[in-house]
């Protein structure tokens, strides 16, 4: 339990602590995982348990655990008849998050875009670009996005193949992957392994 407390905000502490403890939720942390930040999972015998990436700014980890807390407390309510993003977890996600949306927990850069994610939240913040994009300049190993690159400029992907960046539409880069001359939109932020040239 400490090692959780330890990575979020001082603020947000006591308020974490208590929902863990009345709840008697069992948390995990894990190495990063590159296609989510966190889960909650029902195992074969009934065992609740979240994991959250170790590797998470203490902002991005907070909203994170609430995130996933929601689903713990809404399976409790509901079982799994309802959609894991629907509205029940919906309301409770905003009604946990609520409390800590304050100058005291985050900064003001964040606090903006989490105010406004916080009327109708997704399924990730990754899917939100503005808080997305605020919460990455808080991590403490300096990351390259899509977003970074200039036209021409020849990058490596997670997934290990190169592209090449065309050019930015209206909220989506045209890359074109070197291998098979396929062309395929990226997100802003997403992640790159390295860039190999930018011209």
């Amino acid at each position: 339990m400490v090692e959780i407390l330890n990575k979020i905000p001082p603020a947000s502490k006591n308020y974490i602590n208590n929902l863990i403890e009345s709840n008697n939720i069992r948390i995990n942390l894990k190495k990063n995982r590159k296609t989510k930040h966190g889960d909650f999972s029902v195992k074969k015998n009934g065992f609740k348990l979240i994991t959250i990436n170790s590797d998470l700014n203490s902002y991005r980890f907070l909203i994170t655990l609430i995130h996933e807390i929601s689903h713990f407390l809404v399976y409790k309510d509901y079982g799994s008849v309802v959609k894991p993003h629907g509205i029940e977890w919906k309301n409770k996600f905003k009604k946990l998050l609520l409390p800590v949306i304050n100058l005291d927990v985050f900064p003001k850069d964040i606090l903006k875009f989490l105010a406004i994610y916080a009327i109708n939240p997704k399924a990730s913040t990754d899917a939100d670009l503005n808080l997305s994009i605020v919460l990455n300049k808080y991590n403490s190993h300096k990351s390259i996005y899509v977003l970074d690159l200039i036209n021409g400029s020849v990058f490596k992907a997670f997934n290990g193949k190169q592209y090449k960046l065309i050019k930015k539409l209206r909220k989506r880069y045209e890359c074109l992957e070197l291998s098979t001359n396929k062309v395929y939109l990226f997100s802003p932020n997403v992640k790159i392994l390295e860039v190999v040239n930018g011209e």
